[in-house]
């Protein structure tokens, strides 16, 4: 037998507590609700979410559209069109931009978006791609890969 095995015997019950029925009885009087206060009336007690009157955080909260996202990823962005002066079957990276003076700044990771056109085959290495971006660069006759750092 293990302490997780007990149990009381079938069939047997445990006596209700019955409070307000004196001193000898353990919760007479106040039934265990202490002397005074709000938790001590009849009655339901307070709503969830009540904290005394403060105005509480489910109202101080701000729940509008447009407030910053927190852990915001930074990308370097740079569009398709830019890259149509490379060279074909150029590797493109964040540092081979920076070389050329296609980048100016590295603002984080190289993200792709897919604005304006492409016609030459390019090997893109990237953070994040835009959908139209790895399309565009597939149709021009590239590929598009996915690098983590």
């Amino acid at each position: 037998m293990k302490l997780n095995e007990l149990a009381p015997k079938t069939g047997s019950k445990k006596r209700r507590r019955r409070v307000g029925r004196g001193i000898s009885a353990g919760q007479g009087a106040s039934c265990g609700f202490g002397m005074r206060g709000q938790k001590s009336r009849s009655g339901t007690g307070t709503k969830p979410g009540f904290e005394g009157g403060q105005m509480p955080l489910y109202r101080r909260v701000p729940k509008l559209k447009h407030f910053p996202l927190v852990n915001q990823k930074k990308y370097t962005i740079i569009n398709v069109g830019k890259l149509s002066s490379l060279a074909a079957n150029t590797e493109v990276t964040l540092e081979s931009l920076m070389e050329t003076g296609i980048v100016t700044s590295n603002d984080g990771p190289l993200k792709i978006l897919g604005n304006g056109e492409i016609s030459t085959a390019l090997n893109v290495k990237a953070a994040a791609f835009s959908k139209s971006a790895k399309e565009k660069i597939a149709a021009a006759g590239g590929s598009w890969e996915i690098i983590t750092k």
